[in-house]
């Protein structure tokens, strides 16, 4: 299991509408996702794509730096591929 996450500032409800609309088909090359917002920053944007494996995860982040879909969002954490290393539920 491999991630691609990210941290953005920008507008949420403007990020969320481009997000939902999928302009790279995200839907069909990943798992799911998870949206966060920061609580006393609502306008920073966490943002984490699950992928099956590292390649198809590093193959959509190229997809993503080579389109516009950063362009109204201030790129704090760049789009980096990431692996599980633990987890756990309380």
């Amino acid at each position: 299991m491999a991630f691609l996450v990210g941290v953005f500032e920008g507008d949420f409800d403007t990020f969320k509408q481009q997000f939902d609309s999928d302009p790279l088909d995200r839907r069909q090359a990943a798992k799911g996702h998870t949206l966060l917002r920061g609580v006393e920053n609502p306008r920073e944007i966490f943002v984490r794509v699950e992928f099956d494996s590292a390649d198809q995860a590093k193959s959509f982040r190229e997809k993503v730096l080579s389109s516009p879909v950063l362009d109204n969002v201030n790129v704090k954490v760049p789009p980096t591929v990431t692996e599980l290393a633990d987890q756990a539920s309380y």
